[in-house]
């Protein structure tokens, strides 16, 4: 049987849109586990979703938290494709990889892995991105699927992989510049005294073992 954990995320809508207050669904979902969180902080999951998060930790329902925004429509993002100047920085912080484009190149949205989850909004510096409804006046989980949030929890979980193979790739990078650094230091610096280059030695080597602390 999955824990408590397990089914309060399932019950989510894996919008990983933040606004609960916590980085992604799982997060929210740890958080209302160990009683840290309240039920009503997921404004996608609408007054339904409140709902299930009640029956499921055995609470009483209550309306949502407004200082975590209101129930409303589902809504896809939209580039104003004459003023993206194709800056990528709306990439990185879509949950589910859901804009494309490459540098100085005009960027568009796969509205399927679309949330709607607004954290491209802040990235955009020309705001050429918009929000529209796609789902009339249906809100919460009457305007999004069980399958729909199953997508969305699938392109997060790769999205946050191809993050983490990034982190490691750049992190080797620095490390394997620090130990060519290392390496030459005796052969091409400017100061030969040894209290200099031991110095040096020091300062490059305490930035190979961080870089294996995060590793670790």
């Amino acid at each position: 049987m999955n824990s408590l954990q397990d089914q309060l995320l399932d019950a989510l809508p894996q919008t990983q849109c933040t606004r609960c207050g916590y980085p992604d669904c799982a997060g929210y979902a740890q958080a209302m586990a160990i009683g840290e969180a309240d039920i009503n902080q997921c404004p996608p999951g609408g007054a339904e979703g409140v709902q299930r998060l009640a029956q499921l930790c055995n609470k009483p329902v209550k309306p949502l938290d407004p200082q975590f925004g209101m129930e409303g429509p589902r809504r896809v993002a939209v580039i104003d494709e004459a003023w993206c100047i194709g800056c990528t920085l709306c990439i990185k912080p879509c949950p589910t990889d859901a804009i494309v484009g490459s540098n100085k190149r005009m960027h568009t949205v796969i509205e399927a892995w679309c949330t709607g989850c607004e954290l491209c909004l802040p990235a955009c510096p020309v705001d050429c991105i918009a929000l529209v409804n796609v789902s009339g006046e249906a809100s919460g989980w009457a305007a999004w699927s069980p399958a729909q949030a199953e997508t969305a929890r699938q392109r997060y979980a790769v999205h946050q992989l191809r993050l983490q193979r990034e982190q490691a790739a750049h992190e080797q990078d620095l490390e394997d510049k620090a130990r060519a650094k290392l390496a030459d230091l005796p052969a091409h610096s400017l100061h030969t005294e040894p209290a200099v280059l031991d110095q040096k030695r020091a300062v490059i080597e305490a930035a190979l073992a961080r870089a294996r602390a995060r590793k670790a």
